[in-house]
């Protein structure tokens, strides 16, 4: 994440949650999740977890048994999320303030994990790949993972690829990262969701 980025997303902080939830994103929180096909007892880590907009569908997904990650650069963010989780009495929710490029299993304090998302956050990343190859790394084999991203709208929705863009730009995104594809080179059993007139891609596939 560049300066120009950075500075992008933390000032961001405030109305990250109006921006990236309802009305346009939520639905591909909801998709993202259900498409990774978590079970109960499973460790998941939510890749760039912001303020913790799919805690609540992540805990549901993996019960109490289960034990979410939520991973972020951001300490503004991890702040919000932190008063999020003490809200909700979470207590199998743990956070890592720590850059999706330049992290190891040793900063999540398990070996491996069983699924890995990231919602809206790996067209922030100044290395996708690298943020990749971290997810590749405490992936255990035949885990899941799901990328949820954005895209400029396509077919009738074209008309709306200004507005796509400059919301992207306003929260730091790279609209034309296309991060999804990093998934679909790697994965298999590889599901596709094209949602909001192609604006939003869910793309999720089993690694190894």
């Amino acid at each position: 994440m560049n300066t120009a980025t950075r500075r992008a997303y933390g000032a961001g902080v405030k109305f990250y949650d109006a921006l990236s939830g309802e009305p346009v994103y939520r639905i591909g929180r909801v998709t993202g999740v259900r498409m990774l096909r978590l079970r109960a007892g499973d460790t998941v880590l939510d890749l760039g977890c912001g303020t913790g907009l799919n805690f609540a569908l992540l805990t549901a997904a993996v019960g109490p048994t289960g034990r979410l990650i939520g991973l972020d650069r951001s300490g503004a963010m991890l702040d919000i999320a932190r008063r999020r989780i003490e809200r909700r009495g979470w207590s199998n929710v743990s956070l890592v303030h720590a850059d999706a490029t330049d992290f190891s299993w040793t900063d999540l304090e398990v070996p491996q994990v069983d699924a890995v998302i990231s919602t809206y956050a790996m067209s922030v990343f100044n290395d996708p790949h690298a943020a990749w190859a971290n997810v590749r790394a405490v992936l255990r084999p035949g885990g899941r993972a799901c990328i949820v991203d954005m895209q400029v709208p396509t077919g009738a929705a074209t008309v709306l690829a200004p507005v796509a863009r400059l919301t992207c730009a306003a929260g730091g995104s790279d609209i034309d990262a296309h991060p999804w594809t990093l998934l679909e080179a790697d994965a298999h059993d590889v599901r596709r969701r094209s949602l909001r007139g192609g604006h939003i891609q869910v793309v999720a596939g089993t690694i190894g």
